[in-house]
């Protein structure tokens, strides 16, 4: 059985996905970058491979994006998008393993890093092995979505470790075909049969042993090693504090009021204050803290300068961005920058070989 997390926790789903998601519908005319901000999220902030999106405003998007494109086979076109190296730490180990085996029980057990509210549980049936997906908590109507883009993304990634479509592999789902699928089923590589008692992958014991063509037993190893401490890092992050900064990190405008993030995490903004008072926290230092990272981020990834910064991190004018930052830091901005140039300079010196 997979690691898995109750949908109470709200562990949060990895930015990068919806992000991908946005881009399809643009591709397909919807104005996308409207849709995110009228949730609520920072379009830019969507395409950082580190951010994760609060349950509510991720099943939020999702939702509108089905509604106001229409198009309920979304789940399909996202799984068709999704490469392997976008999940990350297990994308790396999965693309490296040596099996096809090996690679399916990375995904049965650090699926909660990519997809919090799934578990796996595998078992041997018939001469072959069932990966059988369960949402944990009720999805309601996004079931449907959240099941497409799992198992038929299973399909697509298979196709991209072995170099072709897997021979002996099926899909099961549950309940009957729905009305879109029949203009999917031709890029579904292998058969899939609805009226199932489960929603699964099946895959032959045969099927399972086709090695993977990324193998790489170093690289294996050292990004399992990460998906562990990504795991217990998520586990760790599971606290109302951690809920909150999620909501503000992804937040459009920034920083958000603190009613629109409770209202985000359906609680009354007493009760937001009394559970991070609980947990020795505040609303404020929660986006202190955010601040400084992006404000670190920007003044070293970027050329912005001090106003241009300021502005995006909710600030009236620079000098004040300036105070904050040297409080938070014992330095100016423009002294970080300076040092974080000087830093990097001296470490792209030392690593540049000398001349023979």
């Amino acid at each position: 059985m997979g690691a898995s997390a109750s949908a109470t926790q709200d562990l949060g789903m990895p930015a990068i996905y919806l992000h991908i998601l946005a881009e399809l519908l643009k591709a397909i005319g919807l104005d996308e970058r409207n849709l995110l901000l009228r949730v609520g999220l920072d379009p830019v902030r969507l395409q950082s491979t580190d951010v994760r999106v609060s349950h509510a405003q991720a099943s939020e998007f999702v939702t509108r994006a089905i509604i106001e494109s229409g198009e309920p086979g979304l789940g399909v076109m996202l799984a068709r998008e999704l490469k392997l190296p976008l999940h990350g730490a297990l994308g790396v180990a999965i693309m490296s393993s040596r099996t096809l085996k090996d690679a399916l029980d990375l995904m049965t057990r650090y699926l909660t890093l990519r997809a919090p509210n799934l578990s796996v549980s595998c078992r041997e049936k018939g001469g072959a092995m069932h990966y059988t997906i369960v949402c944990d908590g009720d999805p309601g109507p996004l079931k449907g979505f959240i099941m497409d883009a799992m198992l038929f993304g299973c399909v697509f990634m298979g196709t991209q470790l072995i170099g072709t479509a897997i021979t002996g592999a099926g899909i099961l789902r549950k309940g009957p075909e729905p009305s879109y699928f029949h203009r999917f089923r031709q890029s579904i590589v292998i058969p899939v049969d609805y009226g199932s008692q489960e929603d699964a992958l099946v895959v032959s014991h045969a099927a399972l042993s086709a090695p993977i063509r990324f193998s790489d037993d170093q690289l294996a190893q050292s990004s399992r090693a990460q998906c562990e401490k990504a795991l217990k890092q998520l586990n760790e992050n599971a606290g109302f504090d951690c809920r909150v900064r999620r909501v503000i990190e992804t937040s459009h405008p920034f920083p958000p009021k603190l009613a629109r993030v409770a209202a985000t995490l359906f609680v009354s903004e007493r009760t937001l204050k009394r559970r991070l008072q609980e947990e020795n926290a505040s609303f404020q230092s929660l986006v202190d803290q955010v601040r400084l990272d992006r404000a670190r981020e920007l003044l070293t990834g970027t050329n912005m300068n001090l106003n241009q910064i300021a502005d995006v991190l909710g600030y009236a004018d620079a000098a004040n961005f300036t105070r904050a930052f040297k409080r938070w830091t014992g330095i100016s901005p423009s002294q970080f920058r300076g040092l974080e140039r000087q830093s990097s300079g001296m470490v792209l010196q030392a690593q540049t070989p000398a001349p023979a």
